[in-house]
């Protein structure tokens, strides 16, 4: 058997090199063979996978670029650009679509879906890279290297997306009807004309279902809590647990921890009373069934005063006032600096250490062993004569441990409030922003509750999710309310503006919702928990927000019309969408020609 925190490491890295490659394959099949089911269309799904291929690649050359090694986040970011990348395409190529069946003229079509959904997509990927940037301001040198590479390559998804996919399409035939049939579904149809059947007339039972999932939420959320494990992340049956389990059984663990003893005083660790203190203290650890046998420096000299003797049991202990002078000497190993002493004390003896090995007991046990233990530090060793300190591995990760679920919930809270301002800036309206944020938010508290059920803690690993699920939620709201003000902006009744946004983007939203679903569900495949918990919950998030962007989203534009409907909503500080007239190629064409003849006339005059 084979255990111990440095051998774990190993093997947890050697662990996610071994899944990446099979977490790509599955990204690329599972979006290639849902934008097959969606378009029919071959060409269709190589130019996507084109765009998330060149992607990946990036995200690969960032990392080595920036010096970072492969971690089980930063792993997880080549099929994370696949999942997200795909629907980048998917609303690109809808509205292609869209266009060419409206009035036949390819480049016109692409004219329009740069122009109307370029912007658009390019906020989308803002707020979903927002939610991943939050992670930068942790304190944790993994969070913020995913955060980094994961909100940089997701801009450049957009880059890539913009311009590749309407390059593609100009040298290409114009789509055949069967490319186009999906626009036409009978079963995509009857979907969308029960969502706008459902918010048009039936609203009251819209917000029925949401304050539904409001109460379970947080009956739910009231029942989380916060609990991790050092291994919590390892599959059960892998040989790494196995082992550490036989070392737990037997010796009581191998995770080390530390208690510091400081006695202000050069020379004071190896006084009499100090010495004896410290027995006092080994003796209250035994009491504990979490720890092993504790070493210090008294142990280090019991052993030498006991080999001193020739190995004799009856002299091991302590040594006594007259044995100091010829005892303590062999300490230091006969001078060469290499004896017992130096793994306990300082170089001045002020300082020394007691250590045990304990089992993996999580942050919740934990902390109860160590409020216990602390008053009976303080009874042993006075405050005022000494400074005791519990660190160690068992230690460090309890306090890392609260402290990065903290620094979550603050990145959180700062994904919602970028995201916000961001929303504000695209709408010009408080209202709006409030609008678009509730329906959002309902399934983070959802999925909070879900946890709080099925007994899912919150730790690092569960937590994370909620900023990057928020961050790719909204933008479904951004495309509905985006067509919506144009509607608006275009003269149409308030009621006609929401139900023709709906109709327009519900396809669009249904085909994303679709490939994020099925692409981040791929994650519970993986041996990590962690990874496991970002497949599970944001797939779970992302279809809750799906219902909530469809049903409540446009039902509260409905029932605050005119508070919303403002004019400083329908003239914003920042256009998403172009709404001005479109480029109209025949118009310049012939203006191209009829200045050509001109000047050609003039040149002609002027010769003779």
């Amino acid at each position: 058997h084979y255990s111990g925190l440095p051998f774990i490491r190993v093997k947890t890295v050697d662990l996610v090199r071994g899944e990446l490659p099979m977490f790509v394959g599955l990204a690329v099949g599972v979006t290639a063979l849902l934008l097959l089911l969606f378009f029919w269309s071959w060409r269709v799904m190589w130019m996507s996978l084109v765009v998330v291929s060149v992607s990946v690649i990036w995200s690969f050359g960032t990392i080595g670029i920036l010096g970072y090694k492969l971690t089980m986040l930063t792993s997880v970011i080549p099929p994370l650009l696949i999942v997200i990348g795909v629907p980048n395409c998917v609303f690109l190529i809808n509205k292609y679509h869209h266009e060419y069946v409206r009035h036949g003229n390819q480049i016109k079509a692409l004219q329009r879906v740069i122009a109307r959904v370029g912007t658009a997509a390019f906020m989308t990927n803002a707020t979903t890279a927002m939610g991943f940037a939050t992670f930068m301001v942790t304190y944790s040198d993994v969070l913020r290297e995913f955060g980094l590479i994961a909100s940089l390559n997701i801009m450049s998804l957009y880059v890539l997306a913009i311009l590749l996919i309407p390059i593609f399409f100009s040298y290409q035939k114009p789509p055949k009807p069967r490319h186009t049939s999906h626009l036409d579904r009978p079963w995509l149809d009857r979907i969308t004309e029960f969502i706008v059947g459902t918010v048009m007339n039936r609203r009251p039972a819209v917000f029925l279902a949401m304050g539904g999932f409001l109460v379970i939420g947080l009956v739910g959320f009231s029942r989380l809590r916060n609990e991790s494990r050092i291994v919590d992340d390892l599959p059960a049956n892998s040989r790494v647990l196995t082992d550490l389990r036989f070392f737990e059984r037997n010796f009581n663990g191998v995770m080390p921890l530390e208690v510091l003893v400081d006695t202000k005083k050069k020379g004071g660790a190896l006084r009499d009373a100090t010495l004896k203190r410290i027995v006092k203290l080994e003796d209250t650890l035994a009491t504990y069934d979490e720890f092993s046998k504790p070493l210090s420096i008294a142990d280090a000299v019991k052993f030498t005063r006991q080999a001193f003797y020739g190995g004799n049991p009856d002299r091991y202990g302590l040594i006594t006032s007259r044995e100091k002078s010829f005892i303590l000497p062999y300490l230091d190993g006969a001078g060469d600096k290499e004896g017992m002493a130096k793994a306990f004390l300082d170089s001045t003896r002020q300082r020394t250490r007691i250590t045990v090995q304990m089992a993996d007991v999580g942050t919740e046990r934990m902390e109860v062993l160590l409020d216990r233990l602390a008053p009976q530090l303080d009874s042993l060793f006075s405050p005022d004569k000494y400074r005791v300190t519990m660190t160690g591995t068992s230690v460090v990760f309890l306090k890392g441990s609260a402290y990065m679920v903290s620094n979550l919930v603050i990145s959180l809270a700062i994904a919602i409030v970028l995201i916000g301002l961001l929303m504000a800036l695209i709408f010009n309206s408080l209202r709006m922003v409030l609008v678009t944020l509730v329906p959002n938010l309902v399934p983070l508290l959802t999925t909070a509750g879900l946890m709080g059920y099925l007994s899912i803690p919150i730790k690092p690993s569960t937590i994370l999710v909620f900023s990057i699920a928020f961050g790719i939620a909204v933008d479904n709201a951004i495309h509905l309310l985006a067509k919506y003000r144009l509607e608006l902006k275009q003269g149409l009744p308030h009621r006609m503006a929401v139900e023709h946004a709906l109709r327009e983007t519900a396809v669009g939203v249904i085909y994303t919702a679709v490939v994020l679903f099925f692409g981040f569900s791929m994650f519970v495949l993986s041996k990590f928990g962690g990874v496991q918990a970002l497949g599970t919950l944001v797939s779970l998030t992302l279809l809750v927000a799906f219902f909530t962007n469809l049903f409540v989203l446009p039902s509260l534009l409905l029932s605050f019309d005119r508070k919303i409907a403002t004019r400083d909503f329908q003239e914003p500080l920042l256009e998403i969408m172009e709404e001005g007239d479109d480029i109209d190629l025949e118009e310049l064409e012939v203006e191209a020609g009829g200045r050509a003849a001109t000047q050609g006339s003039e040149a002609s005059d002027r010769s003779a």
